[in-house]
Order: structure tokens, then C-alpha cells, then sequence
């Protein structure tokens, strides 16, 4: 599986304020680049902290582009994906709508009634790893349900531990103008940390969009 890492974060590294409310960091251009990567990725995943804080619906927007995936006989949105080790994600929560198929990642200790009102829900619930998700296992039980190309759109500690498992193919980040600041505010990559073997990246483009910077980088295969 192909996953790729994409974020918006402020020019100090903060992808939200220390009260984890959305920021609107980026603008036109690099809304309607997401738009695309959506439009052109099978899935999009999320962490809980994501959905339980901003609600997103993970959908593409432009018509145009629902309308080529159609043409292409794939469905007119990618599936979206919630790690979601306890299964907190609500019932009433934009990313379990009819819109989209909706795969919820779960541990085996996520509470039997909050997994049966999730799947009554619509959600498809996939059980991998005992306390937590095992994301290798999760993305694995993704592939089998004919997931190849997978974007994730965060947050922080999603993203790290994807890093720490040494499932990340591409990263994209735009920088926007903006100071945010506070040690309890989340970045790009949160969880533990690295204090050796840090995952290693390969930059392969800068530009100015909107008034900041998108950088893209692929990850080497010996850089994990």
C-alpha cells in the first residue's frame, strides 16, 4: 500500500492552538490540492483526535473530479478511515454519513457495545492489535478491502506512528504564515518522539503557494 502523509501546519510547526481547535492555515490553492490528492487516493485516514476535535467529512468537493472517478468506475468518494482504538468516534459524526464508505480501525479492548453502534451506524468496523491498533495489521486488513493508495490527513500522533512503523511513502506539508505557539498545541508528528534511528526523508519540491510553502518529500526505503 501506498500511503501518503499530508498536513497543514504553522510556520512554528503547530498543526492546531493549544485548545486543539481548527485552524485555517492554508487557502484556496492548497484546498483545492487537497482536493485533488483526495480525489485521486482510494482512502483517507484520520486519527479519532481528529474527528472527536473538527468533525472533517473527508470527501472530495469538486464535482469534476467525483465525476472522473465515476468514469473511471471507482466510486464517487474514497473510502474514509478513523484509527480509532477504543471506537469513541460518534454515531452522529460527519465521516460515518452515507457519503462514503467509512472503515473504522479498532483494538480488540474497543467496548462491544460502542463497535455494534458504530456498525449499525454504516461504519465497517476492522479489529487489529490487542490494546491499540497495530497499524501494519490495520493497513493490511485496508488492502484486503481494496485500499491501495491511502492518504492521511492526520493528526499528530497518527502521523508519527505511522513514521514509527515505517509505513510512510510520501509526506507533503504546507507551512502557512502564521506563529501559534504553545508547548501543549499539537504538531506535525507527536507521540513519543524519536531519540535515535530518525526516519529520514527525501525532498522533492518547494513552492510558494497561497502565502506560504508546500514542501514534498518521498521517504527512501532504508530511511526508516
Amino acid at each position: 500500500m501506498y500511503v501518503h502523509v499530508n498536513a497543514a501546519m504553522s510556520a512554528d510547526g503547530k498543526l492546531a492552538s493549544r485548545e486543539r481547535t481548527q485552524l485555517r492555515i492554508s487557502g484556496p490553492a492548497d484546498f483545492d490540492r487537497v482536493d485533488a490528492l483526495r480525489a485521486e487516493s482510494d482512502a483517507v485516514a484520520v486519527g479519532v483526535g481528529t474527528v472527536l476535535a473538527d468533525d472533517p467529512s473527508l470527501t472530495v468537493d469538486d464535482s469534476d473530479r467525483i465525476a472522473a472517478r465515476e468514469r473511471d468506475e471507482r466510486s464517487a468518494q474514497p473510502a474514509r478511515v478513523v484509527v480509532d482504538s477504543r471506537a469513541r468516534t460518534s454515531t452522529d459524526a460527519r465521516v460515518v454519513d452515507d457519503a462514503a464508505t467509512t472503515y473504522l480501525l479498532v483494538s480488540s479492548e474497543a467496548p462491544a457495545d460502542r463497535v455494534s453502534a458504530l456498525s449499525d451506524a454504516g461504519a465497517v468496523v476492522l479489529t487489529a492489535g490487542a490494546d491499540r491498533v497495530d497499524l501494519e495489521a490495520g493497513l493490511d486488513a485496508l488492502a484486503d478491502e481494496g485500499v491501495d493508495r491511502l492518504m492521511v490527513e492526520g493528526g499528530g500522533e497518527l502521523i508519527f506512528s505511522l513514521f514509527e512503523a515505517a509505513l510512510v511513502d510520501a509526506l507533503s506539508v504546507y507551512v502557512g504564515s502564521m506563529v501559534v505557539g504553545g508547548r501543549d498545541a499539537p504538531t506535525l508528528a507527536d507521540g513519543d518522539g524519536f531519540v535515535d534511528d530518525f526516519p529520514e526523508l527525501s525532498l522533492t519540491s518547494v513552492d510558494r503557494m497561497d502565502d506560504g510553502v508546500l514542501l514534498q518529500w518521498t521517504v527512501p526505503d532504508d530511511g526508516n
